[in-house]
């Protein structure tokens, strides 16, 4: 077997749920209604499952992500309370989303760019209805939560092309961006508690999904080894 950044990673899963303070991992056990991983992986898929799902949503995947479904697994354990499992349905390969803030079918739309987003949001912040706009208390009341009704739009527009991979509760989801220039990097979206998406980030350097799967591996190896 040819050497990789994933050699070994499906182990020192396996061997994380053999702790004694594994529950202690957040996400990992079962939390204020949220079903946690318990550090269980699906079973990694094959070339040709992986090139299906591909070709059935237009987008070549990112390679570490790609290289992790071939040799770690589909889904299963992972960051927040673990990664959406890509799978087959009688519809054809899907990624399960727990949140269900994914659309399959817009995975193939360009994510925006830094100058898209900033223009997208100026224009709707633009939009926003104003008291003296209107005669009664009642057409402004109608005005605003139609306003605040295309949030949803918005949300929508802003994780095009992007794969929702993770959930940490709280409505934050981690979203893997499949198309455009920022492809390949993690975005957490601040939908509905911020109101925005931003890019995982360290030092000023965007986060890719192996980096981002790694450092949680580490992470999750020192809190079953920290000592009271």
């Amino acid at each position: 077997m040819r050497a990789t950044i994933w050699n070994g990673v499906r182990e020192r899963v396996e061997a994380l749920a053999r702790q004694e303070r594994a529950r202690d991992v957040f996400g990992a056990d079962d939390r204020q209604g949220a079903t946690g991983h318990r550090f269980r992986l699906d079973a990694p898929l094959t070339e040709q499952e992986v090139s299906a799902a591909e070709t059935l949503w237009g987008i070549p995947l990112p390679g570490d992500y790609r290289d992790f479904l071939l040799e770690v697994g589909a889904g299963g354990a992972g960051p927040g309370y673990g990664l959406s499992t890509l799978r087959r349905t009688g519809t054809g390969w899907e990624w399960t989303d727990p949140s269900g803030n994914m659309r399959h079918d817009s995975l193939g739309i360009v994510f925006p760019g830094a100058e898209e987003r900033a223009r997208i949001l100026a224009e709707h912040e633009g939009r926003e209805p104003v008291r003296s706009g209107f005669v009664t208390q009642e057409e402004f009341d109608t005005a605003y939560r139609v306003w605040q009704e295309a949030d949803d739009r918005l949300f929508d527009r802003f994780t095009a092309g992007a794969l929702c991979l993770s959930h940490e509760g709280c409505g934050h989801c981690l979203w893997l961006v499949v198309t455009g220039c920022e492809r390949g990097t993690m975005w957490v979206d601040g939908f509905p508690a911020e109101g925005g998406m931003r890019p995982l980030s360290t030092q000023g350097a965007k986060i890719e999904f192996a980096d981002w799967y790694l450092d949680w591996i580490v992470n999750a190896e020192a809190t079953v080894r920290r000592a009271f």
